[in-house]
């Protein structure tokens, strides 16, 4: 999961905060992946090296055996149409198609089919998460509309400009409070009135993305990978994801931090 959330960092599709950000700042996709997406691999890099020192008797002398692929049926039509709308849906946005038209207009195609049966996609649906992930949105949209914004406004206010260290811990702290998406909306309206938006954009999308690393509720692919491993019978626990999430969190923020500093 720590490599699902560093690597998402790369372009303005990665994740959810990232294409709100895309969409709310107006950046273009090849910019913010020129910006980001060499911090991706980078930090991936670390993820592997803090992984490899933490559990190095797991992975010494381990063959992994390929998971089992009976019942499984192939379908190379299937296969075709979604690398299609995958390419299809990247040259829309490398053009400056917004992500969330870019994005339903390749689902729709997918969904269109007669080889396979839509209810079996919704199936795959984790409702539960959708409503915590709702949830989140309600509370966030409750605090700006309360007496307690504006304090906040104002306390943010010089983070939001100097765009460096600051902003970075204040991002991290609150993305593991609130969540990571919740966070960029709460950011906002602080961001529209900064001297230099795009590169204040930039950094919250890098901070808030690797900050969902530090603990298993610092972001939903975290939620997703605790409750699939759950009901695969490996109970992931709070204290033994921070043995690792802490030391990644901090390398990669580090990283950042260094790495942005280099585009002012």
């Amino acid at each position: 999961m720590a490599a699902a959330n560093v690597g998402s960092v790369a372009t303005i599709t990665g994740n959810p905060q990232n294409m709100f950000i895309g969409t709310a700042s107006g950046i273009s996709y090849a910019s913010f992946a020129a910006h980001l997406a060499p911090l991706a691999v980078l930090g991936l890099g670390l993820v592997w090296a803090v992984t490899v020192l933490l559990y190095r008797r797991e992975f010494a002398h381990v063959r992994l055996s390929p998971p089992a692929t009976d019942g499984a049926t192939a379908h190379p039509y299937l296969l075709a149409k979604g690398l299609i709308a995958t390419a299809a849906m990247l040259a829309m946005l490398l053009l400056g198609v917004t992500p969330a038209l870019a994005a339903l207009l390749a689902a729709s195609a997918l969904l269109i089919t007669r080889r396979l049966k839509p209810d079996r996609v919704f199936r795959e649906v984790d409702y539960s998460l959708l409503v915590f992930f709702a949830s989140l949105f309600v509370v966030t949209d409750a605090v700006r509309h309360t007496a307690l914004m504006p304090v906040l406004e104002s306390a943010a206010a010089p983070v939001i400009a100097g765009t460096g260290a600051g902003l970075v811990a204040t991002a991290a702290v609150l993305s593991n409070l609130v969540s990571n998406v919740p966070a960029v909306l709460l950011f906002a309206p602080l961001v529209e009135r900064a001297a230099a938006p795009d590169l204040v954009w930039i950094t919250i999308a890098m901070a808030t993305t690797f900050a969902g690393n530090l603990t298993l509720l610092g972001s939903v692919a975290n939620l997703i990978v605790a409750e699939t491993a759950r009901r695969g019978g490996v109970e992931l626990r709070f204290g033994e994801y921070l043995r690792a999430g802490v030391p990644i969190t901090l390398a990669t923020l580090t990283l950042g931090t260094l790495w942005l500093t280099s585009w002012r």
